[in-house]
């Protein structure tokens, strides 16, 4: 076969993926590989898409090779995609799969965004290798490797692939009423980061509705009007002291003019299963503030118009991103059905959650993502020190081996539950034991 391989890593030739790719292409001699560099070379092809085109044209195979970049692929992958579905490139019938390398922080989503987009174009999909960044070093991760591609070779034989699950939506978007303008509130700094094009009508009308029913000063943020040179390349410049390496002075802009803010709500318009490639770049961006969560305790909210119903990856980003953060998911208002009352709902929920300081408990998605975070940063501690020294200082290097008392509990009750003499005495004691000091606190 003849593979493609789509390398959507901006470092090109030095992406820890592609070590993995080229590793199973040096096991693999019945199939020839060609790299394409779209990470590295995304405003070239935005120029000329030709020499993308010709390539993808003669493959038989295309793989998708990628870091995770907060919950996806890499804007430069995002944006590459777009371009491909632009030129009307004809993809059906063709294999596809994809080889990604992270800490495991939502993987899911980020394979989920490349499979949805491969069923748009008619591939057929392989499900793909997603591998942690020092697996290939061992021999485990090596092996892995190599049985992955011998699956995949397998599938492609067997005509074993996804198919899509014909989910249809019969979106069109409800119109959106602005009231009258009213007087601007006197108190509040809430800020609406969009990347609301000049066309989008819809987006605006219900950016508009939002400001003009919340009773707290609000302002916009177009992520169209902010010169930004590019996508994160993950050089990690930032790692020390923060400082991003580009000199467009986003990194600070970021800090002072909307992380200072005391509610951030999102606005876009949904692309390609995500926000689309411009407000990714914006996401991937803020990778100057590391893994540390600076907003923590700040409410948040989405304005997103198109099918977000039939979107269950973009709704499990939506959801993750605010409990990781340890934000307050004040709401999520779309146009598919009453958009008014959506985003009042949400403008009166934001209102509460600031007025009364509201914040909830993380659930799986958060706990899990911050234990992943918490792990990487203790062992890369000495090149992460920004990083560290806010775990440090927030407590977020909550290990279990420090609940030493609780260890020692447990012990001490499983030696009891190996005696059957004891056992068979301690009867119902052992629940009313565990329920006496939640008792003690509803009495």
């Amino acid at each position: 076969m003849k593979v493609l391989v789509l390398n959507g890593s901006p470092k090109g030739e030095y992406s820890i993926t592609l070590q993995t790719v080229k590793y199973i292409q040096k096991n693999a001699p019945t199939c020839s590989f060609e790299v394409l560099h779209v990470g590295q070379r995304i405003k070239a092809l935005e120029k000329d898409f030709s020499p993308a085109i010709e390539a993808l044209k003669s493959a038989d195979m295309l793989v998708f090779a990628y870091p995770v970049y907060t919950f996806m692929a890499p804007c430069q992958l995002h944006r590459f995609i777009e371009l491909v579905k632009a030129s009307g490139v004809d993809l059906s019938g063709k294999y596809a799969t994809q080889v990604t390398t992270s800490k495991h922080f939502y993987d899911v989503t980020a394979h989920r965004y490349i499979q949805d987009n491969c069923m748009d174009l008619g591939l057929k999909f392989i499900k793909g290798l997603s591998a942690d960044m020092e697996d290939l070093l061992e021999e485990r991760g090596q092996q892995e490797a190599l049985k992955f591609w011998e699956y995949v070779m397998w599938a492609v034989k067997e005509e074993i692939y996804e198919r899509a699950v014909g989910i249809t939506a019969n979106y069109a978007p409800h119109p959106v009423e602005v009231p009258e303008a009213k007087t601007q509130p006197a108190e509040g700094d809430v800020v609406i980061v969009t990347d609301c094009e000049a066309d989008d009508i819809q987006l605006k009308n219900m950016i508009a509705r939002f400001q003009a029913v919340l009773h707290r000063k609000s302002r916009v943020v177009n992520i169209w009007e902010y010169p930004l040179r590019g996508g994160c390349l993950g050089c990690f410049n930032c790692a020390v002291d923060g400082k991003c390496i580009y000199t467009d002075g986003f990194d600070e802009f970021l800090r002072t003019d909307i992380q200072s803010a005391e509610s951030i709500i999102y606005a876009f318009t949904i692309k390609d299963h995500s926000m689309g490639a411009t407000f990714k770049m914006y996401d991937d961006r803020q990778f100057c503030n590391g893994h540390r969560t600076v907003t923590s305790g700040m409410p948040m909210g989405y304005i997103i118009s198109g099918s977000l119903s039939t979107e269950i990856n973009v709704q499990t980003i939506v959801e993750a991103r605010s409990q990781v953060g340890g934000n307050f998911l004040a709401g999520v208002a779309t146009d598919e059905a009453d958009p008014n009352v959506k985003i009042d709902q949400l403008a009166k929920s934001l209102e509460y959650a600031l007025a009364n300081k509201h914040r909830m408990p993380q659930n799986f998605y958060g706990i899990g993502g911050m234990k992943i975070f918490r792990d990487l940063i203790w062992t890369m501690q000495g090149m992460m020190k920004a990083d560290h020294k806010f775990f440090k200082a927030h407590g977020q290097y909550d290990f279990p081996q420090k609940k030493r008392g609780t260890m020692l509990k447990m012990y001490l009750v499983g030696a009891m539950l190996a005696n059957p003499a004891i056992k068979a005495k301690m009867g119902n004691k052992m629940n009313e034991g565990m329920i006496a000091p939640y008792k003690k606190i509803v009495e």
